[in-house]
C-alpha cells in the first residue's frame, strides 16, 4: 500500500475562462469543485493507476467535513479544530492559483497525528509526504514523519518546498522531488540526501532530472502539452512512488514520471490524467544518462 499525506488539504474551486485579464471581470465557462491538496492528487492518480493507496492528513471544520465527505479514494484523516482552507485556480491557457494558508494546528493535534501516522505507515511500502504545512506545525514536520515511516519499514518520498524541504532532507528520505525553483530556494544539492538517497527535480516543459546513487538521468516530454499544469508534479510523484514500491530502475521510473506528468497537464483538473496522452508519451519520451550537475 502507498500512503499519501496531506497535512494542509483544501476545498479546490477551479474556474475556466477564455482569457484571464488582471483587474477585469470574467465570465466563467465552467466550475469544478472537489477536495484538493498535493497528497490527495497523488492518491487520486495512484487509485486511477490501480495501485492500492490510502490518503491521510489533517482536516477540520465545515470545509474539512466537505473534503473528507466527498473524497473518492480510500482515506483516514485526523480531525482538528481549525477550519480546512480553500484554494481557487483560474485556468485559461495556463493556471493562476490562489492558496489560503490553512488552519492553526495545536501541539496536541500534531502529537495525535504522529501516532496515527506511525500506525498507518506500518502497513505501507511507501509514504508520500507532499504539499505545504499549515500554521502551527513545526518546520521539521516532514522530517519527523520521514523518521516515523522509515522506522515502520516504509520507503519515503518528500515533495515540498522552502524550509520544510530542507529540514526533510536531513531525515534522509529515499527520494526528494522538488521543482527547480523549490530546490534553488532551499539551497539543496545532491549532498543534502547523503548516501543512498535520490533527488528528482521537475523542470516544467524541460522535463525532469534524476540524481541517483546509480548515476544521473534526464527525461524530456515528447511534446509540450497545453492545459492545466497544477497537478503535473503530483502525477509525477505518483509515478515515482510506484517506482519506489516496485524498485523500478531509474531510467524507466523517470520516463514514466515525465509521461504521467504530461498526461496530467492534458486533464481537466489536478489528480486526473489523459490516458491517450499517457500512452503516447510512454512510447515517445526519451531518457538518457547525463553528467551529474553536483
Amino acid at each position: 500500500m502507498i500512503l499519501t499525506v496531506t497535512l494542509n488539504p483544501a476545498w479546490d474551486v477551479t474556474y475556466r475562462v477564455p482569457r484571464l485579464t488582471p483587474h477585469g471581470s470574467h465570465r466563467v465557462a465552467s466550475v469544478l469543485q472537489r477536495p484538493g491538496g498535493k497528497g490527495l492528487n497523488v492518491a487520486r492518480v495512484l487509485h486511477a493507476l490501480g495501485a492500492e493507496t490510502l490518503a491521510t492528513g489533517l482536516a477540520g471544520g465545515a470545509t474539512g467535513t466537505l473534503v473528507t465527505g466527498t473524497l473518492d479514494v480510500p482515506h483516514d484523516f485526523a480531525a482538528i479544530a481549525g477550519e480546512t482552507r480553500r484554494t481557487v485556480t483560474v485556468v485559461d491557457t495556463d493556471a493562476t492559483v490562489f492558496n489560503e494558508a490553512g488552519p492553526d494546528v495545536a501541539p496536541d493535534e500534531w502529537a495525535a497525528f504522529q501516532e496515527s501516522f506511525a500506525a498507518l505507515a506500518a502497513g505501507a511500502s511507501v509514504a508520500v509526504l507532499s504539499g505545504s504545512l499549515p500554521p502551527g506545525l513545526p518546520v521539521d514536520a516532514y522530517a519527523v514523519l520521514t523518521r516515523l515511516a522509515r522506522d515502520a519499514g516504509a520507503r519515503v518520498l518528500v515533495d515540498a518546498g522552502g524550509p520544510a524541504l530542507r529540514a526533510a532532507a536531513g531525515a534522509r528520505p529515499d527520494l526528494l522531488k522538488p521543482n527547480a525553483a523549490e530546490m534553488a530556494a532551499a539551497g539543496l544539492d545532491r549532498a543534502a540526501l547523503g548516501e543512498g538517497g535520490a533527488l528528482v527535480v521537475s523542470r516544467g516543459a524541460d522535463g525532469m532530472l534524476a540524481v541517483t546513487p546509480g548515476g544521473c538521468f534526464e527525461a524530456v516530454p515528447h511534446e509540450v502539452v497545453a492545459g492545466n499544469p497544477t497537478g503535473a508534479g503530483d502525477a509525477a510523484a505518483a509515478a515515482l512512488a510506484v517506482a519506489l514500491r516496485d524498485r523500478t530502475p531509474w531510467p524507466e521510473a523517470l520516463g514514466e514520471a515525465v509521461a504521467l506528468s504530461a498526461a496530467a497537464v492534458a486533464a481537466p483538473a489536478a489528480g486526473e490524467f489523459d490516458p491517450d496522452v499517457l500512452r503516447r508519451h510512454r512510447r515517445a519520451t526519451k531518457v538518457r544518462e547525463t553528467s551529474c550537475p553536483w
